[in-house]
């Protein structure tokens, strides 16, 4: 089994970064939380940034991919394991770090900085012709499920 809890490095410019991103499971949803931790290396400090579910806002909890977050008015999603969407929460949260230097930890709503990178969804997806996509199956298999891949005609 893979483990999503380890430290993770990531290097910008003459800086390492340290990251890792932490669920926090409550049962009820609304209690729930992913945070994206970032330590800038031989320092202790740490910009954590925090992600809970609002009424638009959704978060991982077994029905998404891991470290899931997504904005539902326009269904903008990011993976906060991705290291493009690390980079990016980097350049946007540094400032946050800078203003608040007398804090070790700086805790931080992370869904502003979702707003400020996530790119919104504006058109569907066009399939090529000749590419493979699945479709629906015919006859025993239940209603929508996947069968072999076809191709588009």
């Amino acid at each position: 089994m893979k483990n999503d809890r380890r430290l993770r490095r990531l290097v910008v410019g003459d800086a390492t970064w340290h990251w890792m991103v932490r669920q926090r499971l409550k049962p009820a949803y609304e209690d729930c939380s992913l945070t994206r931790s970032l330590c800038p290396e031989g320092a202790r400090r740490r910009l954590a940034l925090v992600f809970r579910p609002g009424s638009d806002r959704v978060i991982s909890n077994c029905y998404f991919d891991s470290g899931a977050v997504m904005r539902l008015p326009d269904r903008s999603y990011l993976n906060l394991y991705e290291p493009g969407t690390v980079r990016r929460f980097l350049d946007a949260a540094t400032p946050s770090l800078d203003r608040l230097a007398s804090e070790w930890v700086v805790e931080v709503d992370g869904w502003q900085y979702f707003d400020a990178i996530a790119e919104p969804v504006t058109a569907t997806a066009v399939v090529p012709r000749g590419f493979p996509v699945a479709r629906p199956s015919i006859g025993h298999a239940g209603e929508g499920e996947i069968s072999a891949p076809g191709f588009v005609q």
